[in-house]
């Protein structure tokens, strides 16, 4: 039975408690004065009946305030908080004595070591231990605590090699020995790779409810440790530069700027201007490009399929050597940039019309992400339009707004073409117009659409014949790389092998213009 006695700091309390178990010959195990005022007493062989009988005498000595029993002693739960500690541990764990001889070892050490803790036990660490004298940093004058590369049984190991000192009765400090806890090149990539993890809040902003979008979030997590460059392809308004701002705010370079440069929007000489910078720095119309602001950081490149010929063999070249001239300028600068580039288009068929190089189209793409459209996501859709329409909504002070179930329906299903970017502004629109609470599909200005009959654009162009040339060369164009025979392809598409011969010559598609 063990007992807890809280009582009073009071001088001679202590020897009173005790003066009652001397009394009556009771034998006890152990004895723990605590600093909290109590006193904790092991006695192994006594009843509870026995306790009762002189209860009352330790309640009445003067200071005592409560005797009750408990289920450990303190130093026996520290004991077994210790034991737990270094048997748990999950990686090898050695205590040595100022000997440096072993005295603890947890289970992984064990393992490693290929031998029983009665066999480890006693044995001088430098057996088990090669690559640093521990004799010596034990005899030495001042023991201090090392971290050191060292071999365990042959293998590399990094070790926190830490003193363990203890005071005597002068007040002195002595060296009673040391624990080492030692971590594989394994162990330690997994820690690096734990730390480095992006936080889940970076890519919250980023709607991912659906299988597809979740997959999307959980590679761009992984490839933003590796600093390599990205290619974000999906078509526009998927949501390609928040995933990229995504990207670099989960990387190490986050402290560092996003710049962006739309290859869509600029004429060539000022897209060049933008990214490279104009005349030598000092000079009064000189001018720093984005390749000089996001040094350090990440360059956006968007619609990078819209880059000329002669600036993608520029950037190639960046890319290449690390390093650019300004536009009139002969001094080279020298730059350290993560790029991460997007596109609506398909490369590669872009690469095999000649119209994109295909070693920059390699160097750009080390990491590729596709984008799912918000048709394929549906489960995205109906938890954006109510973001989008809160969003709107606390911009014009309306904190109420709500959909109907037509309104909802219709959403859900509508295939939203310009998907995420399209969802937004229809809605942001019909916030902006509503009078009431509710919105329905008539606030909604879309191009009429059915499920029967899809839907159709209000300002379409060209005849259907064009249409349909277009959408059959499309085809042929994605399929022809698998299927590079004229025969392979007819049995495919259950045409006969003139007719594709036809069509392929019709649409200029061969081996020379389509890469296979």
């Amino acid at each position: 039975m063990r007992l807890e006695i809280g009582c009073k700091d009071r001088v001679g309390i202590a020897q009173e408690v005790l003066g009652i178990f001397v009394e009556r010959e009771i034998d006890l195990r152990g004895i723990e004065l605590k600093h909290s005022g109590k006193i904790f007493v092991n006695i192994p062989d006594l009843d509870f009946s026995e306790l009762q009988s002189f209860m009352p005498q330790l309640r009445l000595i003067d200071g005592v305030e409560d005797v009750k029993t408990t289920p450990f002693m303190p130093s026996e739960r520290e004991r077994n908080e210790l034991a737990t500690l270094i048997k748990t541990f999950p990686d090898p764990f050695v205590s040595i004595d100022a000997k440096g001889n072993i005295r603890v070892v947890n289970d992984v050490a064990v393992t490693i070591m290929g031998a029983s803790q009665k066999e480890i036990i006693g044995e001088h660490i430098s057996q088990w231990l090669k690559g640093f004298n521990f004799s010596r940093w034990l005899d030495s004058d001042d023991v201090l605590a090392q971290t050191r590369r060292l071999k365990f049984l042959d293998e590399d190991f990094v070790a926190d090699i830490l003193p363990i000192h203890v005071w005597d009765e002068t007040g002195a400090n002595v060296l009673a020995g040391a624990v080492l806890i030692l971590k594989s090149e394994a162990r330690l990539g997994q820690q690096i790779s734990a730390f480095k993890q992006p936080s889940e809040s970076i890519f919250s902003g980023i709607q991912a409810s659906s299988t597809a979008m979740r997959k999307v979030i959980r590679e761009a997590k992984r490839m933003v440790m590796l600093d390599s460059a990205m290619l974000l392809v999906g078509e526009t308004g998927t949501g390609k530069e928040l995933l990229a701002k995504a990207c670099h705010e989960a990387s190490e370079r986050s402290e560092k700027p996003f710049m962006t440069l739309n290859c869509a929007t600029l004429p060539d000489d000022a897209a060049e201007s933008e990214l490279f910078g104009i005349g030598a720095s000092g000079h009064e119309n000189s001018k720093r490009g984005l390749l000089e602001l996001a040094d350090g950081g990440t360059l956006f490149l968007d619609e990078v399929g819209e880059m000329s010929p002669k600036l993608q063999t520029k950037l190639l070249r960046v890319i290449q050597n690390g390093s650019f001239r300004r536009v009139d300028d002969e001094r080279e600068i020298t730059i350290n940039i993560h790029f991460i580039s997007s596109t609506s288009k398909d490369l590669l068929q872009l690469v095999a019309m000649g119209e994109f190089r295909e070693d920059l189209y390699y160097r750009l793409n080390v990491l590729g992400l596709n984008l799912p459209p918000l048709r394929e996501r549906r489960s995205d859709i109906l938890p954006l339009a109510e973001f989008f329409i809160a969003q709107s909504g606390q911009r014009l002070g309306k904190y109420r707004l709500m959909m109907d179930d037509d309104c909802r329906d219709f959403i859900e299903h509508y295939p939203w073409p310009g998907n995420v970017r399209q969802l937004e502004n229809v809605l942001i629109r019909a916030v902006s117009v509503l009078e009431g609470d509710m919105i329905t599909t008539a606030h909604l200005q879309l191009p009429a659409y059915t499920r029967e009959h899809g839907y159709l654009e209000q300002e379409f162009e060209g005849t259907l014949e064009a249409a349909v040339k277009n959408y059959e060369a499309d085809i042929l164009r994605k399929l022809y790389p698998a299927y590079p025979s004229t025969r392979q392809l007819a049995k495919k598409l259950g045409l006969s092998h003139t007719a594709v011969a036809n069509k392929l010559r019709e649409y200029d598609i061969n081996k020379k213009t389509v890469k296979i």
